[in-house]
């Protein structure tokens, strides 16, 4: 095995608004947020088992063709967690990444090599600090992304752990897939949590920039940024005529769903449109519907 020089940099410098997310967390917490890159190695793949302990999902080419075209491009940037097992690994995170690997006929894939008793100890150390409040807002959503990547876990499952609802979970992670701009304003207290939400209702990069900047010019309070949005999607061409009960329907779908939907409808006919941020995000809401 030898040490991955691609992810030499840290993952920050990689992934789009992940540098500023990454500079944001304090000295203290930065041994269990922000992962060593000295601890990412390129493991075969053929030395990497799945573990039957955990729930196994059936992909099949066409569910992966996305991830698939993705680590054609740029490679493998989340490394996958795995545990020393005999003369194996056995894989704690990351198998679609995994048989994506094996698809393309990859010879090894960037893993970071955790311990058992190492692993149960970081998930303590995560929900401990996010149990007792003292992570500003990026580093609570940068614990709530490790849980669910390196632990396999859902935001179903993160909600349960730490005592929150899942669409706090949610939302919290969605943060970090903001534009640098508004997560450095988030940790700058310029905006609240509650802001940084409303700015990710909007689609594009350059809508949750100008919002952004609104916000700041008029010093708009959570409750002002919401009113304001829906004006906003009523100026481009979002207004419709209001039915009580298609925003009964459409609010209990969010509720439901913890994402936001909206339902167009017209003489009988229309469509739901339900909005995800995330491949966790989107199986969980596939888990959802069909259950």
């Amino acid at each position: 095995m030898s040490k991955m020089s691609g992810l030499g940099r840290g993952l920050g410098s990689l992934i789009p608004n992940r540098k500023v997310a990454e500079e944001a967390v304090s000295h203290e917490h930065k041994e269990f947020l922000v992962e060593d890159s000295d601890r990412i190695l390129n493991i075969p793949v053929g030395q990497i088992d799945l573990n039957p302990m955990q729930p196994r999902q059936t992909f099949d080419h066409e569910q992966l063709e996305e991830l698939i075209n993705s680590i054609k491009r740029y490679g493998i940037i989340q490394p996958l967690v795995v545990t020393k097992k005999d003369n194996q690994f056995e894989l704690i995170a990351g198998e679609r990444r995994l048989r994506s690997a094996k698809i393309l006929e990859l010879k090894t894939v960037p893993c970071i090599v955790r311990e058992a008793d190492e692993l149960e100890k970081l998930e303590l150390a995560l929900i401990e600090n996010i149990q007792r409040s003292n992570l500003n807002p990026i580093e609570e959503a940068l614990a709530y992304e490790k849980l669910i990547n390196e632990f396999n876990l859902t935001q179903e499952d993160v909600a349960d752990k730490v005592g929150k609802s899942r669409s706090t979970i949610a939302n919290m992670v969605r943060v970090l897939s903001l534009p640098e701009a508004v997560q450095k304003a988030l940790i700058d207290k310029k905006i609240t949590e509650g802001h940084a939400r409303v700015i990710a209702g909007f689609d594009s990069e350059e809508e949750q920039l100008r919002f952004l900047e609104q916000i700041s010019n008029y010093n708009f309070t959570v409750r002002d940024a919401e009113k304001q949005s829906r004006q906003l999607r009523n100026k481009t061409g979002h207004r419709r005529s209001f039915d009580p009960e298609t925003e009964s329907i459409k609010e209990q779908l969010r509720e439901a769903l913890s994402t936001r939907v909206d339902v167009r409808k017209k003489a009988g006919k229309g469509q739901i449109i339900i909005n995800f941020y995330s491949e966790e995000e989107y199986n969980d809401i596939i888990r959802r519907i069909i259950k």
